[in-house]
């Protein structure tokens, strides 16, 4: 009987940033939120691109409205990326050992602190601070646990 196999692998790219402030929680945060930054401007800039191509014609308008719409959502989702990061590490630090229950608290006061910054600007009522805890442990957990798979 004939017998065929296939094997592979598959790596994620890394991009590394050198900064040191002098203080490990500094540079946590800063680099978090440059990666996340990045991300989330390149997400614009991919989305931007698609508008444009389906469009077929792009102008300095459009130009401008997505470069001021790569830094915005790269700054927001950096700060909160920054946020849950720094949450994380102090949390580590202040119960002296790494695991998932650090990505768990860290993620419900990123989730606790966003939301009420996000619920307070737009004067959304109490609850939803406590919906944006849970789904931000809820998240952080599930990355955690994923980092732990691989």
């Amino acid at each position: 009987m004939p017998h065929s196999s296939f094997s592979g692998s598959l790596t994620t790219p890394t991009v590394d940033v050198a900064i040191d402030t002098g203080n490990a929680f500094f540079n946590h945060t800063i680099d978090g939120f440059l990666k996340i930054g990045a991300v989330a401007a390149t997400r614009a800039a991919a989305e931007d691109a698609y508008d444009a191509a389906k469009r077929g014609s792009i102008s300095r308008h459009n130009l401008e409205h997505s470069l001021k719409k790569m830094c915005k959502e790269g700054a927001y989702w950096g700060t909160v990326a920054a946020v849950y990061v720094g949450m994380e590490y102090a949390v580590e630090g202040a119960r002296g050992t790494r695991d998932w229950k650090n990505a768990t608290i860290g993620g419900a006061l990123t989730g606790a602190i966003t939301g009420a910054l996000i619920s307070a600007a737009g004067h959304n009522n109490k609850d939803k601070v406590v919906v944006d805890a849970i789904t931000g442990a809820a998240i952080a957990t599930a990355a955690e646990f994923l980092n732990y798979l691989t």
